[in-house]
């Protein structure tokens, strides 16, 4: 079974974005565990504008979950699992919408992820797979699914979505590319 299917088989939400490369499955998901593949100017850049408010209350005196946190990124997701020859899965566990993501952490992600529900939360799964095509290239995929547990979860996840989206789904493809060409320039 797929990483993806045994950890979020249920969704509401949904995005997919894919490139084709010339390197391994192999080489390609490792390549996506590197800092340099990960870590994009751009995405840092629409995290800044995304943490704004809520910094900017801390630095007014307002109580403000992110005014003693790093900015969000690729570090706050729990991993779940990898089969490095086709897939790497990382869990989400919170309140997105909230101005500090409201994140939950879970003190063994493997095991609790898919069964982990509590009121008015979301769960989000980003995941990896890489594929070998006819032609020997690679088609490296990313798919994000998001499942909220509750209406009232639901209502507020919602709007919050369609806002994100766009930069939501840039991010990703940026992502990829820079895992494509990480993995190109780290040839054995």
């Amino acid at each position: 079974m797929q990483l993806i299917e045994q950890y979020l088989p249920a969704f509401q939400f949904r995005e997919q974005h894919a490139i084709i490369a010339d390197a391994s499955p192999r080489r390609l998901l490792e390549a996506a565990l590197l800092p340099e593949a990960t870590e994009d100017p751009w995405a840092k850049r629409f995290i800044r504008l995304r943490e704004l408010p809520d910094r900017v209350l801390g630095a007014c005196g307002v109580k403000s979950g992110l005014q003693h946190r790093p900015a969000f990124g690729l570090h706050e997701f729990m991993p779940l699992g990898a089969d490095m020859e086709r897939e790497l899965a990382f869990g989400l566990v919170g309140r997105f919408w909230q101005r500090d993501y409201g994140l939950v952490q879970l003190a063994a992600p493997q095991t609790q992820f898919a069964h982990y529900l509590e009121p008015n939360l979301a769960k989000l799964l980003l995941n990896f797979s890489a594929e070998t095509l006819p032609d020997g290239r690679t088609r490296l995929m990313t798919e994000t699914r998001v499942y909220c547990s509750d209406a009232q979860a639901l209502r507020s996840f919602t709007p919050y979505w369609w806002l994100i989206r766009p930069v939501s789904g840039l991010i990703r493809r940026r992502l990829l590319a820079r895992i494509r060409d990480v993995a190109a320039s780290h040839r054995p």
